[in-house]
């Protein structure tokens, strides 16, 4: 990323063992979320959005051999030929590919191979920290750390995806039971008002962050206040029992399109219950609502729909960044917060007492913005193959801000900048309101 300064930094030393750690420590983390999948369930492909959990293990291993490996470790060995044709998920720059829907064919490398390959990465990787000359670990050391963020971008998309596989099973099954000592109650939604002014928003080059998240700039917005929570189940479900689903009046034309063609009637994962309540399956299986929680899995239709019939509507993502930090939001990126360290695996409700900030700001769902995908001002893509890491993606899709209940530790961060398409909803995506 461009910058008019160089951050400052511990000494070198201090500097490759840390990022040593961490690497071992992402590495780590990714094999303990598939290692409670068998093989059958680490090949299936329920969609063409899903992408296999074997893929998602191969795929951010290739990252590492293809972009650090190859072009820097003397005498690296490359571990197989035919791997990076099968593991390029959208690199023009580095060659063809197998199709995207594809991928669940693959069955074969077998896992063992798979796993087989991120050992002999590791390994190499490890060699290079260790051993790579100080002006090779620089220039190195910002590209390692892209890769690990981006291997925590595939660890919450194994858990999106192996949800979706395992919701379209009739056994309903388990991926993890855990739940919290009691259902927490939710406060009454308040308002938090913020003055209309100019205001600087975008990462500023203090630590890592993504290409999109930057420059910082100045913007102006006018009055508006922000919700104190996101929307709950329990007040999504008046939506639909209002009859969200069936009244085209708080629908955008494309989302109503889609609701017709997919016959949506309540959010992804809910399911009718025989006493004519409803369940909702999550990683322990198929669970009681909890009304009290954030409604979850809603696509962007569905958030922009829910807003016009609660006379509100989203915030712009500027407005989202600048309420997150004019009213010190971070605060909830810290222990407490409900993320995949927490283990639940799903939103949990806000607490009864009146926050004295916005509430679950950087936890539980990532909160849909009505702004588009779109470059900052002055934004430049990175020279290289990794310059297609964002900026080709910024057309035709929706923002996203905060964090969720499975983002990984030391991922979230206010200028993050999720994306996905209008109608896609097997994110773990929910909704905040602004007045």
């Amino acid at each position: 990323m461009p910058t008019d300064s160089a951050p400052r930094r511990r000494p070198e030393t201090d500097r490759r063992a840390a990022l040593s750690v961490r690497f071992k420590a992402v590495r780590a983390q990714t094999e303990a979320i598939a290692e409670r999948l068998s093989a059958e369930d680490q090949q299936v492909q329920s969609m063409p959005d899903v992408s296999p959990t074997k893929w998602h293990l191969a795929h951010v291993t290739w990252f590492f051999e293809t972009f650090v490996l190859k072009p820097h470790a003397t005498g690296y060995a490359e571990f197989h030929p035919d791997y990076n044709y099968l593991f390029n998920s959208y690199y023009e720059a580095v060659g063809p590919r197998h199709a995207r829907p594809d991928r669940g064919l693959l069955t074969r490398p077998p896992l063992d191979d798979v796993m087989a390959y991120r050992a002999h990465v590791d390994t190499a990787m490890e060699a290079l920290l260790d051993n790579a000359g100080d002006d090779t670990f620089s220039e190195l050391e910002d590209l390692i750390e892209l890769g690990l963020h981006h291997e925590q971008q595939h660890q919450e998309l194994a858990l999106m995806d192996i949800k979706h596989v395992f919701s379209c099973n009739p056994m309903s099954p388990a991926y993890r039971r855990k739940e919290p000592a009691g259902v927490r109650d939710t406060h009454k939604l308040d308002w938090f008002e913020i003055a209309g002014g100019a205001y600087r928003i975008g990462s500023d080059d203090d630590g890592f962050a993504f290409d999109n998240e930057g420059p910082a700039h100045d913007v102006l917005v006018g009055d508006f206040a922000i919700a104190s929570r996101p929307v709950t189940n329990g007040e999504f479900l008046e939506f639909v029992e209002d009859g969200g689903y069936r009244e085209a009046r708080f629908w955008h034309a494309d989302g109503w399109a889609v609701v017709k063609e997919q016959g949506w009637d309540a959010p992804l994962y809910w399911r009718q219950a025989e006493d004519g309540g409803w369940d909702e399956f999550t990683f322990a299986g198929d669970c009681p609502l909890y009304r009290d929680a954030p409604v979850c899995h809603v696509s962007f239709y569905e958030a922009a729909a829910y807003a016009a019939w609660a006379d509100k509507r989203l915030p712009t993502e500027e407005e989202w960044e600048i309420a997150a930090r004019t009213l010190d939001c971070g605060a909830d990126s810290g222990n407490s917060a409900n993320r995949l360290e927490s283990g639940f695996l799903r939103p949990m409700p806000a607490g009864a007492e009146a926050p004295a900030r916005p509430a679950q700001m950087m936890s539980d769902v990532w909160e849909w913005t009505q702004s588009a995908y779109a470059p900052y001002p002055g934004f430049e893509a990175a020279a290289g193959a990794v310059g297609e890491y964002n900026g080709k993606f910024m057309i035709n899709q929706m923002t996203l801000r905060g964090a969720s209940c499975v983002t990984p530790p030391g991922h979230a961060r206010i200028s993050y900048r999720n994306f996905f398409y209008p109608h896609q909803r097997w994110a773990f995506s929910g909704i905040r309101l602004a007045a």
